[in-house]
């Protein structure tokens, strides 16, 4: 987050832990099963998908749950449907391996997560939520085995590690590591953790922590679900690092810090977990503090999109070296303001952005040589800081 948006941020602790009761939805529109295939090119019959809109419920215009919808795989169109409720602050969303949970953070004090089942008859179901034992959780991921569920407390600085039965619901924290050093940098006054996520190996996991300006990588024991440090990656003091995104071939990461506007090619070790961060380089957005949000990287690794904030922009990298450089290739406006999250169709064929302060989501063509062009409308979404396309 930047210091632009941490009064929101802040102002959002104090909500409640979302309540156990279920509450079901309609389906958002008949979906009919995926048709494209890998290559971006390819001619595919209309089909729509569903997707689902994270949001902020405590903030004026907010939305009251997790936004449900569908787009058009072809033209990116977005049909809005009901909203699943009982879920306070859903600001981030994860799905599971098998597409049949879903998993939202509760950003708020104190900090919980919730499982939301996605029935084969299109409906959702919210099964239960639990705490975090934190502040403000504004991330999660879910374990490659699809065994656990992995979040990150922004407010207290903390990562916390819950068990997923079978059914997809969510068992009590087995772990939580609160990153007491190194200490935070400049006028940061505490961690902040912002991201967790899981090696494309799945042997390490990374936690971004904005407030030390550090990457810690740790070990997932499997059977016990706890964690163990194994390495960390010092940034630049007061870059504030946010959120990395691997280069399919596990050997590199790109991280965007926020703070300084930079983005940064990591070289990774499978074996050791260690990352190692090289020099920032620029977002091509100019003079001033961009507050560059979330990398996102193309299936097939060749390009690197970067959403910035304060510039209302998207980069665009090349990625070379076989993921070990990036170069910079442009920038274009994103039709909204204040980008905070991206995401890729799973066909890769569209990109959809998340607009935090125009309530809104856009979406762009992804071109056979990584450009984007804008598809449609913009969609209102009642303060939009998260958009799931869902498999």
């Amino acid at each position: 987050m930047s210091p632009a948006s941490a009064p929101t941020r802040r102002g959002l602790l104090g909500g409640l832990l979302a309540g156990a009761a279920l509450a079901a939805v309609a389906p958002a529109s008949a979906l009919a099963a995926p048709t494209r295939g890998p290559s971006r090119t390819a001619p595919a019959p209309r089909a729509t998908r569903p997707l689902l809109l994270g949001t902020y419920t405590s903030e004026a215009g907010g939305g009251t749950g997790i936004g449900t919808a569908a787009y058009d795989t072809v033209s990116g169109a977005i049909t809005p449907g009901p909203v699943i409720g009982g879920v306070q602050n859903p600001s981030y969303l994860a799905v599971h391996p098998s597409g049949a949970t879903v998993y939202a953070v509760c950003e708020q004090d104190p900090g919980a997560v919730t499982a939301v089942r996605c029935a084969p008859d299109g409906t959702y179901e919210v099964i239960g939520g639990r705490p975090t034992g934190g502040a403000g959780t504004t991330h999660l991921s879910v374990h490659p085995s699809g065994r656990w569920l992995l979040s990150a407390d922004y407010g207290s600085g903390s990562v916390t590690v819950h068990p997923i039965a079978g059914d997809g619901s969510l068992g009590e924290r087995t772990d939580r590591i609160t990153h007491g050093s190194p200490p935070p940098g400049p006028g940061q006054g505490g961690p902040h953790a912002h991201q967790i996520v899981t090696s494309p190996d799945g042997g390490h996991v990374l936690a971004v922590d904005l407030g030390t300006d550090t990457v810690y990588s740790y070990r997932l024991d499997e059977g016990a679900g706890t964690l163990a440090e194994v390495s960390r990656a010092a940034l630049a003091p007061g870059s504030g690092p946010r959120h990395l995104a691997f280069h399919p071939g596990g050997r590199f990461a790109y991280l965007a810090c926020e703070l300084d506007d930079t983005m940064v090619v990591c070289a990774y070790d499978p074996a050791t977990g260690a990352l190692a961060p090289g020099s920032g380089q620029s977002t091509g957005t100019g003079s001033g503090t961009s507050y560059p949000a979330q990398p996102v990287v193309t299936g097939d690794g060749a390009y690197v999109y970067l959403a910035n904030r304060g510039h209302n922009s998207l980069t665009r990298y090349a990625v070379e070296g076989e993921g070990a450089a990036l170069r910079l290739l442009d920038t274009v406006p994103v039709g909204g303001d204040w980008p905070r999250q991206l995401a890729l169709s799973p066909d890769g064929a569209l990109l959809f952005a998340a607009n935090q302060r125009s309530s809104t989501v856009t979406v762009f063509a992804v071109g056979p040589d990584g450009a984007l062009a804008a598809a449609g409308d913009p969609f209102r979404a009642p303060v939009a800081v998260c958009v799931l396309p869902l498999p």
